[in-house]
């Protein structure tokens, strides 16, 4: 007798393994919540095991589970580089993506360099600008894609990760320790600016902010020089920097999810063949 496993069930086992949560796969995979507990269920009927466990810590992997994990990775693996190698001389065209400053030069350029030399036909266009105006921009039509960075309890889009926002200062600085509190946060419309100054006004600390005309190397060169201090999200820290918390006085931050939005209707093939590398690439680096 065959026995073919169903690559849809195990893309949607791994997302709910990676997320630790049926909510955040169900929007990574654009499917309800509903949906998704129905393939995973599925593929349980399929090998006559329970594959995940629910406790009051949320859902984690079964012994089962985590024998299948490496496994599927692998299969999906090669599924998805045998595809990447038949159609990749298929793909031309140009793709327009939009990215908040921060996210360039940490998460992104990696990926676009290894979707370059997967795709070498494709032009690719970026956009930088705040998460708030990349929005606009995409429902404008202007970009086929975009990173947005929004709060993890209130996000709309297809969440690749989340990330802790922390405060950040200089190396042995003192800049933490003024009142008002002086805090440089990119622009005036940077998405962590109303959940870094409401943490502030919960906790009764005066500050005052310092906005740089939207340039990431101004905000890096104030806190390096300790005249300031700013949150990041902690994938996209420099090196060289003083991560602050409580025992400084600060207020703790919530989680930042980054989530992809597209506009509605159908990809063309090359903003297609960028989703499925950022896809990848996010999932991959987070796991590492």
């Amino acid at each position: 007798m065959t026995r073919e496993l169903d690559l849809d069930l195990v893309r949607t086992f791994l997302s709910v393994a990676d997320h630790a949560s049926m909510t955040a796969a169900a929007n990574s995979r654009h499917r309800t919540q509903g949906a998704v507990s129905q393939q995973v269920k599925r593929l349980e009927e399929t090998f006559g095991t329970v594959l995940f466990a629910r406790d009051r810590r949320g859902i984690r992997l079964t012994a089962a589970g985590e024998q299948l994990l490496p496994k599927a990775r692998r299969l999906l693996g090669l599924n998805d580089e045998i595809w990447s190698e038949m159609t990749a001389g298929a793909v031309r065209g140009q793709v327009r993506i939009g990215v908040p400053y921060d996210l360039v030069g940490t998460l992104l350029a990696p990926l676009l360099r290894t979707y370059a030399e997967t795709h070498p036909e494709v032009e690719v266009s970026l956009h930088c600008a705040s998460s708030t105006e990349l929005l606009g921009v995409l429902n404008s039509g202007a970009i086929d894609l975009a990173l947005i960075e929004e709060p993890a309890d209130a996000m709309t889009g297809e969440c690749l990760r989340v990330e802790r926002l922390l405060w950040v200062g200089a190396r042995a600085g003192e800049a933490y320790r003024r009142r008002p509190l002086p805090v440089s946060m990119v622009a005036e419309s940077c998405a962590f600016r109303p959940v870094v100054l409401a943490a502030l006004q919960r906790q009764g600390d005066a500050w005052r902010t310092l906005f740089e005309s939207g340039a990431i190397e101004a905000t890096t060169a104030m806190v390096r020089s300790d005249l300031a201090v700013t949150a990041w999200l902690a994938c996209t820290i420099p090196s060289g920097l003083d991560i602050l918390g409580a025992e400084h006085g600060l207020p703790e931050l919530p989680s930042f999810a980054i989530t992809l939005h597209r506009p509605k209707g159908s990809p063309t093939p090359a903003a297609a063949a960028m989703l499925r590398h950022i896809r990848e690439g996010l999932v991959d680096r987070a796991r590492d």
